[in-house]
């Protein structure tokens, strides 16, 4: 398999998902907008618009983040439409303001649909597991994506909503440009709570993360929250992809650099993090690719 036969295999995947919930001309709604420097969730952002705004024709009804959402707009703006939960790897108990605005949102909006857009799952703690079972138990429309076979698994086992396999949404932003290299190795490593040691590589490498924000746009007179969103979004991927462009190989812990690898043709090595994320993800989506050593 060719590493854009791996692409497309995705793409065709998400298109399917999406044409599940929404079609020509269907409002909506998407949430949790990721307002911070990890470049791997602006990317995620980015293929939702991207796909959504391709099934649709529209752009969102209402957007907002975790910290920022509010019921009287969100209602206003979207009486009526599917409401989409931003997918990534926070469904769990590591990141715990999206985990409980998640939670909250299956609490509080139960007059529509409500899709949780692909996700890792994680929890640390067990009893987690039942407690947010119990609320998509409760809800009368809720359906679940998940991005591996493990998270299926305990998905299954554990909630009562229909339950899915797809890949990242990050695919939809289909093949980049990649930049001129400036080293042999760059090691893009994860730093935050996610974090494992890994035994050292042999030589010289440029080391880093992607958590450090570059300058951002301000907001345009006129300009539409959802606009403004996606131009952070853009913002952030771009600062990434400029960040990986540079090593004529790659060595990484980070799901979507590993992601953003494939889109930009970087031959790289994907390391685990600590719950094993990244194997899991290859092994469901990923592994045919030549990119992959």
């Amino acid at each position: 398999m060719t590493a854009t036969d791996v692409v497309a295999r995705q793409q065709a995947a998400l298109l399917a998902l999406y044409r599940r919930h929404v079609g020509p001309g269907d409002r909506y709604a998407l949430v949790d907008f990721p307002d911070h420097a990890n470049v791997g969730d602006s990317a995620i952002w980015l293929g939702e618009i991207a796909m959504l705004r391709h099934v649709t024709g529209r752009d969102p009804d209402y957007v907002a983040s975790w910290d920022r959402f509010d019921m009287a707009a969100f209602r206003a703006a979207s009486p009526a439409g599917v409401l989409f939960l931003h997918g990534g790897g926070n469904l769990g108990d590591i990141w715990r303001h999206h985990q409980a605005f998640r939670e909250t949102m299956l609490a509080t909006v139960r007059d529509r649909r409500i899709v949780q857009l692909p996700q890792s799952i994680h929890f640390r703690d067990p009893a987690g597991i039942a407690a947010f079972g119990a609320l998509v138990a409760a809800h009368p429309d809720f359906h679940l994506y998940v991005r591996d076979r493990p998270g299926l698994a305990l998905a299954q086992r554990h909630w009562a909503c229909p339950v899915d396999l797809a890949p990242d949404s990050a695919f939809a932003l289909g093949r980049q440009a990649r930049g001129v290299a400036d080293c042999d190795l760059l090691m893009l490593m994860r730093t935050d709570d996610e974090r494992v040691a890994h035994d050292p590589v042999a030589g010289d490498a440029v080391i880093l993360d992607w958590l450090d924000d570059g300058p951002l746009p301000e907001r345009r007179a006129g300009e539409t929250r959802a606009g403004h969103c996606e131009r952070l979004a853009a913002a952030r991927v771009n600062r990434g992809l400029a960040l990986l462009s540079r090593g004529r190989r790659v060595v990484t812990d980070r799901l979507h650099a590993h992601i953003l690898c494939l889109l930009l043709d970087i031959p790289h090595v994907a390391l685990d993090n600590d719950y094993g994320k990244l194997s899991a993800y290859i092994a469901a989506w990923t592994a045919d690719s030549p990119l992959l050593a």
